[in-house]
């Protein structure tokens, strides 16, 4: 077989990075002082670190988190108020494999959006799908899905995501109709799959922001009771990182 006939094969089976490193074992001499063996499993491992690269690149976008964010560049200073080491045990996941919430709290730019989508980017890498929304978009979504007659298949969709997002969690209050749209979106994902609430209110207030006290309790219920608290503190990042872009004088 020739190496063009080889080469339009590897495209045709959809092996981009076999292909190419290949290409690179035959150009390199180096190569050739490793057995057959060794030299194959460069070649696999080549095509599925490419693979999940894009699956993560994917994932990513379908998650639309607002920022780029990692655990790795989380600032977790003590006087941010969060507990190192409790952060970095959310990093593998286990959360999200007991199908349990994280609630984060804090000040108005505190950085809470930046910490949820870390959280979602650490998911993503574990083979996690996840999704992200602030809450009024998200409410907005449902209302145009339920006039098109799209309500049930976007509902059936946000059940199978592993992690949902609801950033600007009760900044305004629910009206009755929108809090019956949370309460649907809830009781599908509860002990099910996992969901992450960003809020600057505190979560004695939620219960106020919910017009309808059974569908206050009953969204609580499913969000509240099973969930890890992050509460941070201090300055709005904002504020510091415009501080410090701003030239001396």
């Amino acid at each position: 077989m020739s190496d063009t006939v080889l080469f339009d094969q590897l495209l045709q089976l959809r092996l981009p990075a076999f292909r190419e490193g290949l290409r690179e074992q035959q150009a390199n001499p180096k190569y050739a002082e490793l057995t057959f063996e060794e030299r194959l499993a460069l070649l696999v491992e080549q095509e599925c670190t490419h693979r999940r690269s894009n699956r993560i690149r994917r994932a990513l976008r379908t998650a639309a988190f607002p920022v780029q964010a990692t655990l790795e560049d989380l600032d977790l200073s003590p006087e941010r108020g969060l507990d190192r080491r409790q952060v970095l045990e959310f990093g593998p996941c286990t959360w999200i494999a007991n199908h349990l919430n994280i609630l984060v709290l804090g000040p108005t730019g505190g950085g809470k959006s930046y910490l949820a989508c870390s959280l979602g980017t650490a998911a993503i890498r574990l083979g996690y799908s996840v999704r992200y929304f602030r809450t009024s978009r998200l409410l907005h979504t449902l209302g145009q899905a339920r006039q098109e007659a799209a309500y049930p298949n976007l509902l059936r969709s946000l059940a199978r995501t592993d992690l949902l997002i609801l950033d600007d969690w009760l900044r305004d209050e629910l009206s009755p109709a929108n809090a019956q749209d949370i309460l649907e979106v809830l009781d599908d994902r509860y002990g099910q799959v996992s969901t992450i609430v960003a809020s600057q209110m505190p979560v004695n207030d939620w219960y106020s922001q919910i017009a309808n006290p059974t569908l206050a309790d009953a969204i609580l219920d499913r969000l509240v009771h099973n969930a890890y608290r992050l509460q941070l503190v201090g300055d709005s990042q904002r504020k510091l990182r415009a501080i410090r872009s701003m030239p001396n004088t």
